[in-house]
């Protein structure tokens, strides 16, 4: 009778925290994401062949149609080993020769499905990654590639078994009403993360060094104050020993803000394409956007939490066994997979603003459509990619979108 009562006391309050995290989540995405980031309604995308040569649509054509279906392979892998390994009785077997403090179960679970799930996607990623050495895209040796992938399974293996011991722990511990604490401390995680991935897991991938002094390094801080933007530093990342990508980002917040260049793009582009690179990437600081993309994610941790006390609160004695991990990270994946057209769609909007924002402080339509078309050749980023590609996994506009952007911004010139 006890065991029934707790199971309808959790299944009421997890369904009034999804209820109540599906609004929040609802009502912050339409304030606070742009839906309407310039006027004048749809744009006007002009023909690939306006912008880019016969042999550089084809190439990148080619490239991207199998880098498209390498990416997706694997996350279709990905999904179903998470769910073979979730919904079968693999958990139990595997916790059942498993002895010890039930944490040390749940971490040693988590790596157990962390480590599966790598070795059924690395086919595709070792293939993509040979797609990119073919094509020039990466410099990185296969012995720098096997660090990074190592690396990248550290990392996602140590927050994952973060995440699952805090919430298994607050199960245990608060048997009626651990949705409502699950969803507070997780929501706590999320904020945090904000904070540490700039600190901690950016400095693993890459070694930063402060832009020197100098004309460059002055008009990004003056483009910054433009933008009412305190920036602490200007940093640059030696992301050519890895690739020929040319990025940039502003990470951090309040007095530990700064501004992040690769080298490739210092090494490759012209002055002025640098500076439109840094008014955009100021126009997210602007606009706060990573606190836009950190308060969304709260809401959506308890809309989360609250849909896995109404789907998996009943299963392994109310989610308190580890042998639950596998399930848990099933129904991740899953909804990680349902979520990433949201995402995405989020994204190109929250894109699309800071494309406006980067045209109206630097003025400089040229060097911004210029700067679309460097970056697509350089990335061999498919100017014309399907519809259904775009908007499932697409988080920025196409080249041709923010070309017309530009020109419904500042004038067809």
């Amino acid at each position: 009778m006890r065991r029934s009562s707790e199971v309808a006391d959790v299944r009421r309050l997890s369904a009034l925290i999804a209820v109540l995290g599906a609004i929040a989540f609802v009502v912050l995405a339409a304030v606070l994401i742009p839906w309407h980031p310039y006027p004048g309604g749809a744009l006007h995308v002009p023909a690939a062949s306006r912008y880019f040569s016969a042999e550089e649509i084809a190439r990148a054509s080619s490239y991207s149609h199998v880098a498209r279906w390498l990416s997706r392979g694997a996350l279709v892998i990905s999904v179903v080993v998470a769910c073979l390994l979730g919904f079968t009785r693999f958990g139990r077997a595997v916790a059942g020769r498993l002895r010890g403090p039930w944490w040390l179960r749940a971490i040693v679970l988590v790596f157990v499905v962390v480590v599966i799930g790598r070795l059924a996607t690395l086919p595709f990623d070792v293939a993509l990654q040979h797609q990119e050495r073919h094509y020039r895209l990466s410099r990185e040796s296969w012995g720098g590639y096997a660090v990074d992938q190592a690396l990248g399974l550290a990392v996602s293996f140590v927050a994952t078994a973060v995440a699952i011991v805090v919430l298994l722990g607050i199960v245990r511990r608060w048997r009626r009403s651990w949705p409502l604490i699950a969803g507070v401390v997780l929501a706590g995680l999320v904020v945090l993360g904000s904070f540490v991935y700039p600190v901690v897991v950016e400095p693993l991938f890459n070694h930063f060094t402060p832009l020197p002094d100098g004309n460059l390094r002055n008009q990004i801080l003056r483009i910054a104050a433009k933008e009412h933007v305190h920036v602490s530093d200007v940093l640059v990342a030696d992301a050519s020993r890895r690739t020929t990508e040319m990025n940039a980002y502003v990470t951090g917040f309040g007095s530990t803000r700064h501004v992040v260049l690769y080298d490739t793009l210092l090494h490759d582009l012209p002055r002025a394409q640098v500076l439109s690179v840094v008014a955009h990437e100021l126009g997210h600081a602007h606009h706060d956007d990573v606190l836009t993309g950190t308060e969304i994610g709260v809401a959506a941790a308890f809309l989360a939490v609250g849909l896995l006390g109404l789907i998996a609160g009943r299963r392994y004695d109310g989610l308190r066994d580890p042998a639950a991990v596998p399930l848990l990270l099933a129904l991740f994946a899953l909804g990680a997979l349902l979520a990433t057209p949201v995402e995405n769609t989020m994204s190109r909007q929250i894109e699309t603003r800071a494309d406006v924002a980067a045209l109206t402080t630097t003025r400089d339509e040229g060097s911004f459509v210029a700067l679309q078309q460097q970056l697509a050749i350089s990335a061999l980023a498919d100017p014309t990619p399907p519809a259904w590609s775009q908007f499932c996994f697409g988080s920025h506009p196409t080249a041709l979108q923010r070309i017309a952007l530009a020109q419904r911004i500042l004038g067809d010139h």
